[in-house]
């Protein structure tokens, strides 16, 4: 990781887009926002990330795992956060499976860094 962190914010919310990246930047990371799974592995074919936070449910119910699957693809130690409103016993366990971070929303701005900034760090080490 060189500079500035960089981050890749995918979420179909608008608003909850423009919040992340807005807190993100202002945090000192360099984020690049996007709000479809098209557009974010058009993004990730484009250039590396340091870390991926990614809403489960875009397109599709869990189009954000075909995120991460293609991040992991092209950058198997990316560090990804998967966002979701709705926990399950499944989906955790497939989080422990594929290494990702799982995050509910409504998420606390304190928790996000926290969790960003420790995810950042390890990808340093």
């Amino acid at each position: 990781m060189r500079g500035r962190p960089s981050i890749l914010v995918v979420d179909d919310e608008p608003a909850v887009l423009l919040t992340y990246s807005m807190i993100l930047r202002q945090s000192g990371y360099d984020v690049t926002g996007v709000a479809t799974a098209r557009e974010a592995k058009v993004a990730l074919a484009e250039q590396p990330f340091d870390v991926l936070i990614c809403d489960l449910a875009l397109e599709g119910s869990r189009s954000g795992i075909e995120v991460l699957e293609f991040a992991r693809a092209r950058h198997s130690k990316i560090p990804a956060i998967l966002l979701t409103g709705y926990a399950t016993r499944d989906l955790a366990d497939e989080a422990e499976r594929k290494r990702f971070t799982l995050l509910f929303k409504p998420i606390e701005v304190k928790d996000l860094l926290e969790t960003i900034g420790a995810l950042a760090r390890k990808q340093s080490a």
